[in-house]
């Protein structure tokens, strides 16, 4: 780690600290395990979730001003994780790291559907949702979240950060037609989705009441952690954060076609394109949501690129094409 990293990480940690003293309220001494949706492989459920000092609920009422929707988000990031701590689950246990995440590799057992996972530590104790993909599955959605499923201006940086930190689950927009595709897709429960986002876990519950309120499938989230470690610095780019997800999925299916569905604003063509190219046969269909900016000429390079791997592609500012081409890939259950 150079020298000028070394110093920019350690601000960047002071920062966090001082959030934390600001917003955080609550009790150290006492631990809660905040549970995360999980998936499965082949052999394993993979249950995940984080170690947490109990902290206050303070739940901020619907329609707050931006002030408050500011402050109510900030505390989001008001945690004191816990390292160190060991959780099991039956007779498998796992440590937390130095954020406090954990993951438990649980044996499958030849389950499916939604199986609860409980996960305990102490006194506390908590429910970790796994899904397993339903037999009859004809197809898996990975969906990035920010300007594809709800708007958000992740594209500028700083439009990013004003809608969501002023925004409240109540006025957050999710695409309707988005939900739509989402439900065609999902099939009442036959084909499994997940979502990945460059979002911080800190907006896991967040995004969670969002998309049930807007009727979006409860799925699995690949979100990144932005904590400052001793020697760490943020995580992953967004296209290696969402390619290594991909990749992960795709191994944890390996029977199932793949629509990956993202938007023009955060390169997602060329994350999806070399997806197409790592795993050739395995994309069924890519869709891209164009932002304002429309499409650039590296869209247009990766759109031809997933062309020559034969992986048809729907460009548009709404989803009524993806709709219409993507009926015929989801059969109606025998």
């Amino acid at each position: 780690m150079t020298g000028i990293k070394r110093l920019v990480l350690r601000a960047a940690a002071a920062v966090e600290r001082a959030v934390e003293r600001v917003f955080f309220r609550g009790d150290l001494t006492r631990l809660v395990i905040e549970p995360y949706h999980g998936y499965a492989t082949p052999e394993h459920l993979i249950a995940r979730g984080r170690v947490l000092a109990l902290r206050a609920s303070e739940r901020a009422p619907g329609g707050g001003s931006r002030l408050a929707n500011a402050r109510q988000m900030l505390r989001l990031f008001a945690t004191h994780e816990v390292a160190d701590v060991t959780v099991s689950a039956g007779d498998v246990t796992a440590v937390s790291d130095a954020e406090g995440y954990f993951t438990l590799l649980l044996p499958r057992d030849g389950r499916t559907g939604w199986i609860d996972v409980t996960v305990s530590t102490g006194d506390a104790t908590a429910t970790c949702p796994v899904l397993v993909a339903d037999p009859a599955a004809q197809l898996m959605v990975v969906s990035d979240i920010d300007d594809t499923m709800m708007r958000t201006g992740a594209y500028s940086t700083l439009r990013n950060l004003w809608t969501s930190f002023t925004g409240s689950v109540e006025s957050r927009e999710v695409f309707g037609d988005g939900v739509e595709l989402m439900r065609m897709l999902h099939a009442d429960g036959r084909n499994p989705v997940y979502f990945v986002s460059s979002s911080p876990w800190n907006f896991h519950d967040f995004l969670d009441d969002v998309f049930a309120r807007a009727g979006l499938p409860v799925a699995p989230k690949f979100l990144k952690d932005y904590g400052f470690g001793k020697d760490q610095f943020i995580t992953a780019s967004h296209g290696s954060h969402k390619g290594d997800a991909v990749d992960r999925l795709m191994a944890a299916n390996p029977d199932l076609p793949v629509v990956l569905i993202g938007d023009t604003g955060q390169h997602d063509a060329h994350i999806y394109a070399d997806a197409a190219i790592r795993h050739p046969g395995r994309v069924l269909h890519v869709v891209l949501r164009t932002t304002v900016d429309g499409l650039d000429t590296d869209d247009r390079l990766q759109i031809e690129r997933l062309g020559a791997v034969n992986v048809p592609v729907s460009v548009s500012t709404d989803y009524r094409d993806a709709l219409a081409r993507l009926a015929v890939a989801v059969r109606p259950a025998a």
